[in-house]
């Protein structure tokens, strides 16, 4: 994979960050690296064809069929490509992240989301800290775009200075189910005001803090908008919820920079457990099926509507 010499992240954006709980760097993937990833997605999403439900490697839209693939995310690309797992590495994204979390990175998980052209689903409003809690939460979530996307695609839209607030509550109210969203009477920031949409051209990189609020609309447009998503996380934060299937030497093997922390670092952070799980399993998708009320429009409720 071709590398450019890595730009150079500012204190003032280092600042910026810790302050709103994100950052936004324009055209910060090289084009020709951004060719190789869109190239590479454009390959496995066409293998999706004849497909008949989700696997553990594709999350399909509710409209797929196996004639007329829709793929909505790929699901821990890394685990299953190569690109993916070399890319997570590359010199431009690490300078940012060591920057925003320090020297020892572990890459956490990974995945694509895929909003197609006009019926592209939504994600409801949620935090990631409650999906994986961890012992401190120096975790951030790099987003690459590998589409030009704007307010009609459905960016990501997230809530500056969110991460300095509570954890919210992310269970069905009346079932006390983890669904993966807030609900919208939880919800208490002005829709018109407080939120930023992260958009811009394609091979732009944003960042946003584990307990940043964030969510994404339909996708109303003729345009696809593609976002490959890479959580880091500081090697001494360690998962509450255990190492699931992977043994100590998979863990350890997701190292993006720096070296391997035994010894975890705890800090003042609300803990949460995204327990009892949802009813829906297989991805934030199917888990925000569960949620008692949406914020966001549905490519069904377009239909009817």
């Amino acid at each position: 994979m071709t590398t450019a010499a890595a730009p150079t992240i500012t204190q003032e954006q280092v600042d910026f960050y810790h302050e709103n709980g994100f950052l936004l760097m324009p055209k910060l993937l090289p084009d020709d690296v951004l060719q190789a990833l869109r190239d590479e997605t454009d390959r496995i999403v066409a293998e999706a064809a004849g497909l008949t439900d989700h696997n553990a490697q594709y999350d399909l839209e509710d409209s797929h069929t196996p004639e007329e693939p829709r793929v909505r995310r790929l699901k821990s690309p890394s685990w299953h490509w190569p690109f993916f797992r070399e890319l997570a590495e590359h010199p431009v994204l690490m300078e940012v992240v060591t920057a925003l979390i320090g020297p020892n990175v572990r890459l956490q998980n990974d995945k694509l989301n895929m909003k197609a052209a006009e019926y592209g689903a939504p994600v409801e409003w949620h935090q990631d800290w409650p999906f994986y809690p961890h012992t401190n939460d120096d975790l951030v979530a790099a987003g690459i775009l590998l589409d030009d996307c704007y307010a009609i695609n459905g960016p990501l839209l997230v809530v500056p200075g969110s991460h300095k607030r509570k954890i919210y509550d992310h269970h069905h109210p009346e079932g006390r189910y983890f669904t993966g969203a807030v609900e919208p009477e939880e919800f208490d920031w002005d829709m018109e005001k407080d939120l930023v949409a992260l958009e811009g051209p394609a091979g732009s990189v944003s960042f946003h803090h584990v307990r940043t609020m964030h969510g994404s609309a339909l996708n109303r447009s003729e345009n696809q908008r593609r976002l490959l998503l890479f959580g880091y996380a500081a090697a001494d934060a360690w998962p509450i919820m255990g190492l699931g299937p992977q043994t100590l030497e998979q863990y350890w093997s997701f190292m993006c920079a720096g070296e391997p922390v035994e010894q975890p670092r705890q800090t003042e952070v609300p803990a949460y457990l995204p327990l009892p799980a949802s009813p829906k399993q297989g991805s934030i998708y199917e888990n925000q099926k569960t949620v008692k009320n949406r914020f966001f429009d549905t490519y069904e409720d377009r239909r009817k509507g």
